[in-house]
């Protein structure tokens, strides 16, 4: 057995790059589009839409991102592994790293607070003065706690006037530090109106200019805060054109627009100063989580719900979004990784590039973004050998009765270079379609299909009854079944001269040129998850896995077990240029790679702790070239790679460090890190009007939950867990005296 060597797991593309708000470079020219990526900082280009570089450096999940104000050129990024990072992001490079010692939610950056960022640290937000140091990696000790009451969602938290206050709300509180006073003033809702409205604060951002702060709301309308630096004399004016919550909202530059945006898929412009005029661009795709603007204001970016980023409201780069339900498939032609893609498609995604190539419109009807309606999602999709051929299944409905699915074959046009739909057939099964695959012949195309209905069908290309010749249509050649069981997997040998079709915990073997059962294979105790033939040298075996934590291997020349072994194997993945099959195998929390070849009951490979998750998903990738003179570890790499998609949507565990990027740990921060009588928030003016004087503590506390977790479940937003020390030496942070801020500010022009 070769233990793992120097073959090596990467995160090759494909996480969320929606997590947090992307950012533009002030490169009026070519400016670039920055977002964080799983551990790394992708850099793209505005003007070709490429994948530029990474940055990478960070060893947990990077939390935000922001230019350097004093730099154009440089961006600071801050994570959970409890550094900010300063980068050369125009040629990759790291500049120094700030070691801060505590998990990083979000950072925030002022033009007026030289050499100070603002961190989010469990529910607290500090102001870390960088220490200058012509070291590398230099420890930041200076932390002043500005507030303990912030929402674990960073939308919620923005500077005003140039620097001169922060606002941040949670729940149905907005409050408003001004560095001049050392002031805190708060503003309180209601958590329902008369009419029912849910008034919780949802994102904020603040005129670049005017003393004038726009908050969104979960029941969709925004309010425009002014007069707050007075006491009991603010006011606010309410929009409203979003029927659910407001997920974000940007101010353009020269404060002469408020761009919003929702769950409908719209951006919506609204004039600023002229009340309720507004302007729409529909149909972006995903819901909008994220809007940025560029310093010019001449570049907008929106992020979306599936993963996408449109600059120039035009489409600029998609990765896997947040729901694959299809399996992973490489195009024979194009060599593209094709998922799921925006709600009712495929992409085709080039891993070479690490760019979305095009979306196939599967469904092809005009996608609702609205809140439990139940549409038409692309589930299961299938290739030919030669790609020639792209079978889909669509469906919708949760519940038997309820369920609509069609299956639908699509034909590659020479000419548009795409597939076109060729048929649809709308009864293919009387009920869910489980799985299907196409036989490995280059001579006749078949396609079968399982389902719970029982059965199992064969589909070919119809036959003219006067010619005899084949026609473009595709119908049922065979209908099988075994013994009324359900049917659970298929696979076709690599020359197609057998199909093998598990029953529950029976495997059936068939002839697909007579349709006789030739033989059936007892399995072991445990209902058959995995099926997959032998390749090459080893086409005789058929493996599969069992419920019941087997591994088991026939030989199809003897109908007898060749060998079986006890382990928890996700997922079973065969190699189709070599004998190498891999099995993913969960278990103590982590997952674990053993590759093997059929004949042989240990494995060739194996590695330990390739991520924390279960891997579902996994694909073998032709190389284009095979690599020569491997060593003994590596040679069942030399024809092809290995890719997995983990729930994060990496395509690959990061580089060198065998535990993968993942999302940050859920936590619920107990009560207050610093004293009521330490923090800042000691000096809080409250002015709440005289209309919600009646809001209780009651009504906040209702809706304080609810918040926290829309605002975690809508990104996969979690707060980073502290740990004991670190939240004792938090506790020590107390008032400070912020005159040094003030200095800063009466000091800039």
């Amino acid at each position: 057995m070769v233990e793992e060597s120097d073959v090596r797991v990467v995160r090759f593309g494909g996480s969320k790059i929606n997590f947090r708000p992307p950012i533009i470079s002030t490169d009026s020219r070519y400016p670039f589009v920055l977002c964080t990526s799983g551990d790394s900082v992708k850099v793209y280009s505005t003007r070709t839409e490429e994948w530029l570089h990474s940055l990478q450096g960070h060893t947990n999940q990077v939390t935000g991102i922001a230019l350097n104000p004093a730099n154009h050129l440089q961006v600071y990024s801050c994570s959970a592994d409890g550094t900010v990072k300063l980068w050369d992001f125009i040629d990759g490079i790291l500049i120094k790293t700030f070691i801060i010692g505590y998990p990083l939610f979000a950072i925030y950056v002022s033009e007026k607070h030289e050499g100070i960022v603002f961190l989010h640290i469990g529910f607290q937000l500090v102001a870390v003065h960088l220490p200058k140091s012509a070291e590398q990696e230099v420890e930041a000790k200076e932390l002043s706690a500005v507030s303990s009451h912030i929402s674990p969602n960073p939308s919620c938290t923005a500077f005003g006037r140039e620097g001169q206050y922060i606002a941040f709300a949670r729940n149905l509180q907005l409050n408003v530090y001004f560095f001049r006073k050392q002031k805190t003033y708060s503003f309180s809702l209601k958590a329902t109106d008369k009419k029912g409205a849910k008034n919780a604060f949802t994102c904020i951002a603040c005129h670049p200019t005017d003393d004038c702060i726009a908050t969104g709301h979960e029941d969709g309308k925004i309010r425009l805060w002014r007069n707050f630096i007075h006491k009991k004399e603010y006011t606010y004016s309410t929009q409203h054109w979003h029927h659910n919550a407001v997920n974000t909202l940007c101010f353009t530059p020269e404060g002469t627009n408020l761009l919003s945006g929702g769950i409908e898929s719209v951006l919506v412009q609204w004039q600023y100063g002229t009340g309720n005029r507004k302007e729409f661009l529909p149909r972006l795709g995903g819901s909008i989580l994220h809007v940025s603007a560029s310093s010019d204001g001449q570049l907008f970016c929106t992020s979306h719900s599936d993963n996408i980023n449109v600059y120039f409201f035009r489409f600029f780069l998609m990765l896997s979004g947040d729901a694959v339900l299809t399996d992973l498939m490489i195009d024979p032609r194009s060599k593209a990784l094709v998922l799921n893609g925006k709600p009712g498609h495929l992409q085709f995604y080039s891993l070479l590039r690490d760019k979305h190539l095009y979306n196939l419109d599967i469904v092809q009807q005009e996608y609702i973004y609205e809140a439990g309606l139940d549409q038409f999602e692309v589930v299961k999709a299938a290739f030919d050998i030669k790609g020639y051929w792209l079978a889909t299944v669509e469906e919708r409905g949760q519940k038997s009765s309820d369920l609509e699915f069609f299956l639908k074959l699509w034909s590659y046009d020479e000419r548009t270079q795409s597939f076109v739909l060729n048929t649809t057939i709308t009864a293919a099964h009387t009920d869910r379609i489980i799985s299907m695959c196409f036989s490995s012949s280059e001579e006749t195309t078949m396609l079968v299909t399982i389902a719970e209905d029982g059965q199992f069908k064969a589909w070919c290309q119809g036959v003219d009854a006067d010619t005899q010749q084949d026609q473009n249509f595709w119908s049922c050649d065979f209908v099988g079944s075994y013994h009324n069981l359900k049917p659970t997997n298929c696979s076709f040998s690599a020359d197609s001269s057998l199909l093998a079709v598990s029953f529950q915990e029976v495997i059936t073997i068939w002839s697909p040129d007579t349709w006789e059962l030739l033989t059936t294979l007892c399995q072991p105790p445990g209902v058959i998850r995995d099926l997959c033939f032998g390749r090459l040298s080893c086409s005789k075996y058929l493996i599969s896995t069992t419920t019941r934590n087997l591994l088991c291997c026939w030989n199809l020349l003897t109908c007898a077990l060749e060998w079986s072994t006890s382990v928890e194997v996700s997922k079973l993945q065969s190699d189709p240029l070599s004998e190498n099959v891999a099995a993913f195998s969960y278990q103590s929390k982590h997952t674990d790679l053993f590759v093997f070849k059929p004949n042989e009951p240990r494995p060739l490979f194996t590695h330990k702790n390739v991520c924390s998750e279960k891997i579902h998903r996994a694909v073998f990738v032709p190389r284009e070239e095979p690599l020569n003179n491997c060593d003994e570890s590596s040679q069942w790499l030399n024809r092809s790679q290995l890719y997995f998609l983990t729930q994060n949507m990496l395509l690959h565990t990061p580089a060198h460090v065998l535990p993968p990027a993942s999302v940050l740990c859920s936590m619920f921060v107990s009560s207050l890190l610093i004293s009521n009588t330490g923090e800042m928030e000691s000096s809080e003016q409250e002015m709440n009007s005289e209309k919600e004087e009646e809001d209780s503590e009651g009504e906040m506390e209702a809706c304080d939950s609810q918040q926290e977790l829309r605002a975690q479940g809508s990104v996969d937003e979690v707060t980073p867990k502290l740990s004991k020390a670190q939240e004792r030496e938090l506790k020590r942070v107390r008032k400070t005296d912020f005159s040094w801020m003030a200095g800063l500010i009466d000091s800039k022009p």
